[in-house]
């Protein structure tokens, strides 16, 4: 299943310094960010339901983080 996140991160800096967070909770998980798109999307291709675990990383390192429908 695919999850799409509008997100506040804006530079490739701040998503490198995500990734390893991002790994360690989604270790199988595919995931990529389009840091060219407006919202700032988020895609993770992931069998499990990790919404809340996404949001959660997100606001803890101080970032937007909302799943789009």
């Amino acid at each position: 299943m695919i999850h799409v996140f509008k997100t506040s991160v804006k530079t490739k800096i701040q998503a490198k310094k995500l990734k390893p967070h991002i790994d360690k909770i989604l270790p199988k998980a595919k995931w990529n960010f389009d840091l060219e798109d407006c919202d700032k999307i988020l895609r993770i291709d992931s069998e499990k339901n990790i919404v809340l675990k996404i949001t959660d990383l997100l606001n803890l390192h101080k970032f937007y983080c909302e799943e789009l429908e």
